[in-house]
């Protein structure tokens, strides 16, 4: 491919802090977060015209004029129209890994029984009961057709939130549905892709967004309103801030 002089994304990783902002406000995909850094998927990809500047926080985007390849729209089509979307073929969740492990296998615990209900430990010094209805849990690996998605309420979580939160299982968790993972180290453009395609088949009630008070956790509320807005459906969001010491910092 003959190379032009043009307006391209450039990244300076030195200050970005794969914070992933930039992603879901990248509409042609060119951007992901690989190794907790944004990068330019592929040179054809990038429009050169800087609508996710506004969206780093550390100023580590800018547009500079370059020799690359030239902007091809059909190839952006065809990446988004793909399996992923914007990820990718190559990011699509492990729903059925080729080594048959189970972590993937879809299950619905069902809602406790009377007994169980009963059972509960009720002292504030006994060990709580799980309330965890669902497996897997991981956002990659949760089909948008897994039955504990139909009118559900999600709780969309960081990774870092449970092992922060001292009472994740009893004030955050119940009679939500939890999907989770961690928007600086994982692929954000494949999170979007897969929250719309979950959005766009499963009837989602709402999406509670719990997130670390860290600069890095703020893209996880952006992708999920992201993809909320690509689904184009009028599923309210809300947003819970935990600070690294545990406590509720927000609830919207």
């Amino acid at each position: 491919m003959t190379k032009i002089k043009r307006q391209i994304i450039e990244i300076d990783e030195e200050l970005c802090n794969g914070c992933g902002e930039c992603v879901p406000n990248c509409a042609e995909g060119s951007l992901r977060i690989v190794d907790g850094k944004a990068r330019l998927v592929a040179e054809n990809l990038c429009d050169g015209l800087g609508a996710c500047l506004g969206h780093c926080p550390t100023g580590a985007l800018r547009i500079v004029e370059r020799e690359a390849d030239p902007f091809d729209e059909a190839a952006v089509e065809a990446m988004l129209a793909a399996p992923g979307g914007a990820a990718g073929p190559a990011s699509e969740p492990a729903a059925s890994l080729p080594c048959g492990c189970p972590s993937a296998q879809v299950q619905d615990f069902g809602a406790a029984g009377a007994c169980q209900a009963a059972n509960r430990p009720v002292r504030l010094d006994a060990p709580r009961a799980s309330a965890l209805t669902h497996w897997p849990v991981q956002i990659r690996l949760v089909p948008p057709t897994a039955p504990f998605l139909k009118d559900a309420d999600l709780l969309v979580t960081a990774d870092c939130v449970p092992a922060a939160h001292p009472d994740f299982h009893g004030t955050l968790l119940p009679g939500k549905v939890v999907l989770l993972g961690c928007p600086k180290f994982d692929d954000a453009a494949a999170y979007v892709a897969r929250f719309t395609e979950i959005f766009r088949t499963a009837p989602v009630r709402s999406v509670t967004v719990a997130r670390m008070e860290v600069p890095c956790c703020g893209g996880l509320p952006a992708i999920v309103r992201k993809a909320v807005e690509a689904a184009g459906r009028p599923i309210p969001v809300r947003e819970v801030v935990i600070g690294t010491r545990g406590e509720v910092l927000r609830a919207e």
